[in-house]
């Protein structure tokens, strides 16, 4: 189980990434029409004042029972180990068991 402090800290980031969404993505097609060198610096500057945790990349992926954020699953939402025991529990229907 994940400490719940990373949990929250990973919560917080999802809704500042929310907030600052469109502005983000405003700035960031302004670069890409504007020529001037000096124009894209500034725009650059405005994305760079935007908070650090509102950028989608500082998002990570969790396991939705236990909070883990590493060898996790897209299709389930899970970690490997908690998908492994319920695969064996025969919770997760199609799903071939294996055994090491």
């Amino acid at each position: 189980m994940a400490k719940k402090s990373v949990i929250q800290r990973e919560k917080k980031r999802q809704k500042l990434e929310q907030k600052y969404h469109l502005i983000r993505r405003s700035l960031k097609k302004e670069i890409s029409k504007v020529h001037s060198l000096s124009d894209q610096w500034q725009i650059h500057g405005k994305l760079q004042s935007l908070p650090r945790n509102s950028a989608p990349t500082r998002l990570h992926r969790r396991c939705f029972l236990t909070g883990r954020a590493r060898a996790n699953y897209r299709d389930f939402g899970l970690s490997g180990h908690i998908l492994r025991e319920m695969v064996h529990a025969c919770l997760l229907p199609g799903a071939t068991r294996s055994s090491w």
